[in-house]
């Protein structure tokens, strides 16, 4: 393959860089503009500015931000789908488990409105009073800054911005 494209998710951002070490090429991260084939644009300076990168690499292994993109068609295409055998466990590490927290609100990266607070609110009890019924009056995703999180107001799996999640609403 002369692509390897990956989500600009937590997964996507663990498994690039080893694929990329495998195959001893440079990782492209965080693209939101595919220029050519060996050209891509990427936000730096926590997106103030769109830097243009392009790779001499045989394979070039990307992450991909999602937002960045409009959703693919779900009929279409020509690729041929090809079937790979699993290749036995290893042993070297084991799934635990996963927690998968339920709501009824949109998942924070995918949303159209986001309702955020920050350190302004002053406490926990004043970022719920303030914000969620804001967010349930719109439908919207609830959002927090980073000091919001680190002073206890919202839960770390609410942060957003250029330490937390990746949004465009």
């Amino acid at each position: 393959y002369s692509h390897i494209l990956f989500p600009a998710t937590a997964s996507g951002k663990n498994a690039a860089p080893r694929v990329a070490a495998k195959l001893d090429v440079g990782q492209i991260s965080d693209i939101t503009a595919v220029i050519a084939a060996d050209t891509f644009e990427r936000p730096i300076y926590a997106g103030n500015a769109i830097a243009t990168v392009q790779s001499a690499d045989a394979t070039k292994v990307i992450t991909v931000r999602s937002t960045g993109f409009d959703a693919a068609a779900a009929t279409g295409g020509s690729a041929t789908v090809e079937t790979a055998a699993a290749v036995a466990d290893a042993g070297k590490s084991a799934f635990v488990g996963r927690e998968v927290t339920k709501s009824d609100r949109p998942e924070l990266t995918a949303a159209k409105i986001i309702v955020s607070g920050g350190r302004a609110l002053g406490s926990a009890e004043k970022f719920n009073e303030v914000i969620t019924p804001l967010a349930d009056k719109l439908g919207a995703a609830i959002g927090a800054s980073r000091a919001a999180v680190d002073a206890g107001y919202a839960p770390n799996d609410l942060q957003v911005g250029q330490t937390g999640k990746i949004v465009a609403p």
